[in-house]
C-alpha cells in the first residue's frame, strides 16, 4: 500500500492557526489534541482540524506544506472556508471510545497513543 501524506491546519477556538504536514493525521491530530509536546499548538490550543490535503508524495507535500506556511492568513483562511465554511472540527468522532474498552480512569492510566484507549474512526474519502 502506498504511503500517504497530508498537509493540514489546525485552528483555536480563536482562529490562531497551524500548519503541518505528517504520514499518519489520525495519530498527529490525536499528538495536538492531548498536547503531547510542548510547543506552539500546546500553548494556543490549536486543536481543531479544520482543512487537509492529501499527497503521495513527500516531496510534493513538503512543499505545499512550505507554500501554505508562507501564505498570508487571510489567504490560508480563504482556503480553509471553500471546503469547510464553518469551521468544523474534521477530525470530530475520529476517537471514540470502544464499547468493551475499561475507563482509563478505572485503570489509573493516561492514554498516550489513540490506540492504547480509542478506537479510530477515521473516514476515507
Amino acid at each position: 500500500m502506498p504511503k500517504i501524506y497530508y498537509v493540514y491546519i489546525l485552528a483555536s477556538q480563536r482562529r490562531v492557526l497551524y500548519v503541518g504536514m505528517t504520514s499518519n493525521i489520525e495519530h498527529r491530530v490525536f499528538q495536538h489534541k492531548t498536547h503531547a509536546f510542548e510547543g506552539f499548538t500546546a500553548k494556543y490550543n490549536v486543536t481543531n482540524l479544520v482543512y487537509f490535503e492529501r499527497y503521495g508524495s513527500v516531496m510534493t507535500a513538503i512543499r505545499r506544506e512550505k507554500e501554505l506556511k508562507a501564505w498570508r492568513r487571510e489567504e490560508k483562511i480563504k482556503l480553509i472556508e471553500t471546503t469547510n465554511p464553518k469551521w468544523r472540527d474534521l477530525s470530530y468522532g475520529w476517537y471514540q471510545r470502544h464499547q468493551f474498552q475499561p475507563d482509563a480512569n478505572s485503570t489509573g492510566h493516561k492514554a498516550s497513543h489513540p490506540s492504547v484507549i480509542l478506537e479510530s474512526k477515521v473516514m476515507s474519502s
